[in-house]
C-alpha cells in the first residue's frame, strides 16, 4: 500500500519536474534569447530564482519518493527513475552552477558576447536535466501502468 502511495508521489513530482523543464527548454529560454541578450539576461535573473526552488524541491521529493516505493517493493525501475531524477540536484551544482553564478554576476556586461555564450550554454546544460528527468517520469508512468 504505501510503496504504491510513494509511487504515485514520485510520478506526481517527476511529472512536475519534467513538465517545467520542457516548458524551460522548448518555451520561455528559446523566447528569452529572440529578445536579445540584454532582455534575455534580465529575464533569466528573476526567472532562474524562481526556477530553482520549484525545481529543486520536486527533484528531492520525487526522488525521495522513489526511494521509499523502491523500499516498499518497487521495481528496480522505480529506483532507477529516482535516480535519474536525483542526478539533477548534483549535475546543477557541479555542472550547471559555474554558469548560473557568471549569468547572475552583477558585473557581467548584458551586450557582451560572454553573456550571449553563456545563455546558450545554459539552455544546453539545461536540455541535459530536462532529458533526465522526461526519461524519469516516462520509465514511471510505464511502471505505474504495468506495462514494465
Amino acid at each position: 500500500m504505501f510503496g504504491m502511495i510513494f509511487e504515485i508521489a514520485a510520478l506526481l513530482f517527476t511529472g512536475i519536474f519534467a513538465g517545467a523543464a520542457i516548458y524551460v527548454t522548448l518555451v520561455e529560454h528559446p523566447a528569452r534569447l529572440e529578445c536579445g541578450t540584454p532582455i534575455a539576461l534580465t529575464e533569466f535573473r528573476p526567472s532562474y530564482k524562481r526556477a530553482t526552488i520549484l525545481q529543486a524541491t520536486v527533484a528531492v521529493l520525487g526522488s525521495a519518493s522513489a526511494l521509499g516505493a523502491w523500499i516498499g517493493g518497487g521495481e528496480i525501475s522505480v529506483l532507477v527513475a529516482g535516480a535519474l531524477l536525483g542526478a539533477a540536484v548534483p549535475f546543477t551544482l557541479l555542472v550547471i552552477f559555474p554558469t548560473n553564478k557568471r549569468l547572475l554576476a552583477p558585473d557581467l556586461d548584458p551586450h557582451s558576447a560572454e553573456a550571449a555564450t553563456l545563455l546558450a550554454r545554459w539552455g544546453q546544460l539545461h536540455a541535459v536535466r530536462t532529458a533526465a528527468g522526461t526519461a524519469a517520469f516516462v520509465l514511471l508512468a510505464l511502471e505505474v501502468a504495468g506495462a514494465i
